[in-house]
C-alpha cells in the first residue's frame, strides 16, 4: 500500500468527532518514528527493535495531544523567557494566534510582541521577574493573574507524571521516557557542546560488559563516559549515594534550559532514552525532547528526595545486596560507596565496598605474578552505581585474596566467577558477555608522591578472600 493510500484509508475511518483530532495525531506520530528510525539506521548504525519505535510512537501522540505551542523568537537566547517554576504564569501581548494543520499555535513577533513573567504563588504581588523589553502590565493582566493564582492554589499541579515518567532504576536501552532528576553540574566539553550531570537518587541497573579482555592492555575499559574526569573538588559536590548520569547536550539545551537556574535546580526532561557505552549508562537527547524547570515544592521532587532520605537511613539497604563469593575482616567498619571513596577528606583511608570486578589487567592467571619476583600484581577495574575505580593486588595481599597458590585450574575458575564469565564459554572470557556478581571488598588509598598526594593517590585491595 502506498503512502496516499495509507493516509487516505487511516482518514476514511468513521470515528467519533471528539477523538479525530488524535486519530489523525496517531498516523502521523507512527510515520514521525518510523521515519527516525530508519534514519538511525542509515546514519548512525543504531537499531531499535519494533516494541521500541511503538512506544515512542505513542510517546510523541501523548506530547502532540495537549498544550499550545508558543513560537517566541528574540534577538538573542538570554531574552527568551527563563521560567524559574513549574506553575509561574506567562502573560503574552500581541501575538499573531495561527491555525497550523488544524492546531492552534501563537506567533511571537521581536518587534510588536511582549511578554512578563509572573510566580504562580496567590500571595505574590503584580511584580514581574521577568519582562520582555516593550512590555506594559495592564489592569486586564492582574486580574487574569489572579484569577489564575485561585485556580492553582484549588489544583494540584506537578511534574506531570504519566506512563512514560521513569527513575533511573528503572532505565532500560532505547526505552524512551521521561524522567525528574537534579542537576549536579555541567562541563563545557567545546563552545557548543556541554557534558550534563544529572541524579535522581536511585541506582542505574548494572549492565552486562562485552568486551574483548585482550584489549584492556592496549585500550582499559574506562572509568567515566567523558574523556578527562571530573576533579575531586566538583565530586565532592555529588551525593555519595545513587548513578549520576551524564547527558552529552548542545547549545540550545544550555541557553534556554540549564543556564537558568544552574546546579543544584531540579528539572524534568520528557522524551528522552539512554544508551550503554562500554557499559556505562548515557542519557540521549532527541530532536523532540524538552527540559522543563521544576520547584522545589513539587511532588515529584518531593519524591525523589523522600525516596533518597529513606535510603540513608536503612543503613546497608542503600547498598547492592552482595553473593558469597568473597569474604574479608575488618569488620568494625561502615561501608562506603566508591563516591565516597573518591572524594574522602584524607589521602589515606580503608573503606568496605560493595562493587563489581568489570575488567582486570592482565587477565590470564599465569601472568598474575611478576616473572622476576614471583609476586601478585594485577590492576583491577571496580565499579557501583556511584563510580569505577582502578584498584590494585600486590604481594601479600594477592596471596591472600586467593588462598595461597591455588592452581592454574583453580585459580580460572576462581577469575571466570568473579568477573562473571559464563563457565560454558570456550574461549575462557577474551570475548565473554560478562555480569559480574556483586561482592565485599576491602580497599585502602595511598600515594605515590608526598609532594602530590591528590594527584598520585591510589587503591589498593587489601584483606579481602575469594572463596
Amino acid at each position: 500500500m502506498s503512502s496516499c493510500n495509507l493516509l487516505s484509508a487511516w482518514h476514511g475511518v468513521k470515528i467519533g468527532k471528539s477523538r479525530m483530532r488524535i486519530w489523525r495525531l496517531a498516523i502521523l506520530a507512527i510515520w514521525w518514528s518510523v521515519w527516525e528510525e530508519r534514519n538511525d539506521r542509515c546514519f548512525n548504525g543504531r537499531s531499535a527493535s519494533v516494541q521500541a519505535v511503538w512506544s515512542r510512537a505513542k510517546y510523541l501522540l501523548l506530547e502532540w495531544e495537549h498544550g499550545l505551542s508558543v513560537n517566541i523568537f528574540t534577538e538573542d537566547m538570554t531574552m527568551l523567557p527563563r521560567v524559574r517554576s513549574l506553575g509561574d504564569i506567562i502573560a503574552l501581548h500581541n501575538v499573531l494566534m495561527k491555525d497550523h494543520k488544524g492546531n492552534a499555535q501563537a506567533l511571537f513577533n521581536k518587534k510588536c510582541s511582549s511578554f512578563a513573567l509572573f510566580e504562580g504563588k496567590s500571595c505574590m504581588g503584580f511584580i514581574p521577574y521577568q519582562i520582555y523589553s516593550n512590555f506594559h502590565i495592564t489592569d486586564q493582566d492582574e486580574v487574569l493573574v489572579t484569577q489564575i493564582r485561585t485556580w492553582l492554589a484549588h489544583y494540584k499541579f506537578d511534574a506531570g507524571m504519566n506512563e512514560y515518567s521513569l527513575q533511573l532504576r528503572d532505565i532500560k536501552v532505547g526505552k524512551y521516557f521521561d524522567l525528574v532528576c537534579k542537576i549536579l553540574h555541567m562541563s563545557v566539553v567545546v563552545d557548543d557542546v556541554s557534558i550534563l550531570y544529572v541524579w535522581d537518587g536511585t541506582d542505574a541497573p548494572p549492565t552486562e560488559i562485552q568486551m574483548n579482555l585482550d584489549d584492556e592492555a592496549r585500550i582499559p575499559l574506562p572509568l567515566q563516559s567523558e574523556q578527562s574526569p571530573l576533579s575531586r573538588d566538583v565530586l565532592c559536590t555529588f551525593p555519595c549515594v545513587g548513578t549520576v548520569l551524564r547527558f552529552t547536550v548542545g547549545k540550545f539545551f544550555e541557553d534556554i534550559g540549564l543556564q537558568l537556574q544552574g546546579r543544584g535546580q531540579w528539572v524534568k526532561f520528557r522524551n528522552i532514552t539512554c544508551q550503554l557505552q562500554s557499559g556505562l549508562w548515557k542519557g540521549v537527547l532527541l530532536p523532540t525532547s524538552k527540559i522543563r524547570l521544576l520547584s522545589d515544592k513539587d511532588s515529584a521532587v518531593k519524591h525523589c528526595e523522600r525516596g533518597y532520605v529513606e535510603r540513608l537511613s536503612t543503613g546497608v539497604d542503600h547498598l547492592p545486596r552482595p553473593s558469597s563469593i568473597t569474604e574479608m575482616g575488618y569488620g568494625h567498619v561502615g561501608f562506603s560507596s566508591l563516591m565516597e571513596v573518591l572524594t574522602f577528606t584524607k589521602v589515606t583511608q580503608k573503606f568496605k565496598c560493595v562493587v563489581r570486578f568489570v575488567a582486570i589487567y592482565p587477565w590470564q592467571p599465569e601472568d598474575f605474578r611478576s616473572p622476576e619476583t614471583g609476586l601478585y600484581r594485577i590492576r583491577f577495574t571496580l565499579e557501583d552505581p556511584t563510580a569505577r575505580i582502578h584498584a590494585y593486588l600486590y604481594g601479600e595481599d594477592g596471596e591472600e585474596f586467593f588462598g595461597g597458590c591455588p592452581t592454574i585450574e583453580i585459580l580460572t575458575k576462581k577469575m571466570n566467577k568473579l568477573l562473571g564469565i559464563p563457565e560454558s564459554d570456550d574461549a575462557a572470557g577474551v570475548n565473554a558477555c560478562r555480569n559480574p556478581p556483586w561482592v565485599q571488598l576491602c580497599i585502602k588509598s595511598y600515594y605515590l608522591d608526598k609532594n602530590d598526594p591528590w594527584t598520585t593517590r591510589r587503591y589498593r585491595i587489601f584483606g579481602a578472600r575469594l572463596v
